[in-house]
């Protein structure tokens, strides 16, 4: 009777160590889930701070490329100020026909020139502009400036845009064909590094 009260009193006293054990495990497991994931997101603060900061980019190279300039027109005739006249000229496509004149003087009941089309629908459409430069994003282009990839850094560049849409924009000086044209948002100075996607 003693022998089984030994066993018994020594089994409570297993079951006691075992339990303790456990929760010390799962305490043990939880703090070690928790530094390794303090240590993941660590990791990936000092890969960007040793690395730079991933960035998608675009090669500059001079070509030709057509934008797109609204124009307003009633009656195939379209009216547009001294500034923007000389983006149009005979013979460019707008919607389904063409620009057939554009006046050379100013009509005096307006202030406004002329231009005459043909087969185009009333209302806006918009005139194919081919020009020769680099072609960038417009989102890429911030004040009269783009950034450029140079040794791991992000360099601000002043540029001169000689048209834009909502599309793109005509850069025609400023780059140079094989500049790295940086297409994500960074600082002067920035640390950057290639995405490996653009390589």
């Amino acid at each position: 009777m003693k022998y089984l009260e030994k066993i018994l009193k020594h089994k409570k006293l297993l079951y006691v160590f075992v339990i303790v054990g456990l929760l010390f495990w799962i305490g043990f497991r939880i703090t070690m889930l928790v530094a390794q994931y303090d240590q993941e997101v660590f990791n990936m603060s000092r890969d960007i701070e040793n690395n730079g900061t991933p960035i998608l980019t675009m090669t500059a190279q001079n070509s030709s490329g057509v934008l797109h300039e609204p124009l307003t027109v009633e009656k195939n005739r379209a009216y547009v100020t001294s500034s923007r006249v000389g983006l149009f000229r005979a013979g460019q496509k707008i919607g389904d026909g063409k620009i057939v004149s554009v006046s050379h003087n100013i009509n005096l009941d307006t202030g406004m020139y002329v231009i005459k089309t043909a087969n185009v629908a009333d209302g806006l459409q918009y005139v194919e502009y081919t020009r020769n430069g680099y072609f960038v994003p417009v989102g890429a282009v911030v004040d009269n400036n783009v950034f450029v990839y140079e040794n791991g850094t992000a360099v601000l560049r002043k540029v001169i845009v000689a048209h834009s849409d909502a599309d793109v924009a005509l850069i025609t000086q400023g780059l140079h064909d094989g500049d790295i044209v940086i297409l994500s948002k960074v600082s002067d100075g920035e640390k950057v590094r290639l995405n490996e996607s653009n390589q």
